[in-house]
């Protein structure tokens, strides 16, 4: 029997708010994707995931509580919990657009279902996933702060949240078949400032010296950690889509099968 087949969708944390700017959200950019997302899970329930970044809502509240990767010590349990509230509340934010635009959103807090160890997911929880997916429901997960093995906790970007899904869903039935990486930039640039058209793994430590980092707060990485993810994603076979989100229709355009602007990242 066929794998049934998926597809990750991220909202970048810059395509939903300024990350120079604490707490801010843009809510006509969320109305919009929001709306692109429901017609797209209309069309194939039950075969779509959402993530989301966390733009200036929790990069900007774990920089300011000193949240980076590492043991956390006691002092910093306070920061830990603000970190997670400011994740939590634009999770919120984006889970109301995509209810006002008619989807179904099933909320899917990755300090619930998965575990770090040393800042890399070591465990992960997939039934309440598998069975969003089976209701025809929309799931929608986010970077989280969540508890850590070694270190008591740790920050879990959506790009690593999505490496987690990806492996133990091959081994549930599932294929993950592509990865879209939706930003504020049509791709990854080169040194002149254009679009690279394809990247593969051999390519990854070329384009990682051009990839520009984040504007405002990132503590996961920014475009460097996406590429590393995605190269990681295509090593097992699934090829990603690193592209502006910015232009309205784009997903839909690409979830048809048509080429658009931006990054390929593909196994060879």
């Amino acid at each position: 029997m066929k794998p049934r087949e998926l597809t990750f969708i991220k909202l970048g944390g810059s395509l939903l708010t300024d990350k120079r700017q604490a707490g801010s959200f843009d809510g006509g950019v969320a109305g919009r994707l929001a709306g692109e997302l429901e017609e797209a899970a209309r069309s194939s329930p039950g075969n779509l995931v959402v993530g989301h970044g966390s733009g200036s809502f929790g990069h900007a509240t774990a920089d300011e509580h000193q949240i980076h990767p590492g043991e956390i010590r006691a002092e910093q349990l306070p920061g830990v919990v603000a970190t997670q509230q400011a994740a939590a509340a634009l999770h919120r934010l984006v889970v109301d657009s995509l209810r006002r635009q008619g989807a179904l959103p099933f909320s899917l807090a990755p300090s619930s279902f998965l575990v770090t160890a040393a800042g890399m997911p070591a465990g992960v929880t997939l039934e309440p996933l598998e069975r969003a997916l089976a209701s025809g429901l929309l799931p929608v997960v986010y970077g989280d702060v969540v508890m850590d093995r070694e270190w008591g906790a740790s920050i879990c970007s959506t790009e690593r949240v999505f490496l987690a899904l990806s492996q133990g869903l091959a081994q549930r039935g599932f294929e993950v078949a592509r990865v879209i990486w939706m930003g504020r930039t049509v791709g990854i640039y080169d040194e002149e400032g254009k679009t690279i058209p394809v990247v593969t793994p051999e390519d990854f430590d070329r384009v990682a010296t051009a990839a520009r980092e984040a504007d405002g707060s990132d503590v996961t990485g920014g475009m460097r950690h996406r590429l590393e993810s995605a190269v990681e994603l295509a090593r097992a076979g699934i090829r990603s889509w690193i592209v502006d989100g910015q232009s309205p229709g784009l997903l839909g355009r690409l979830l048809s099968g048509e080429e658009v602007p931006g990054t390929r990242v593909s196994p060879a």
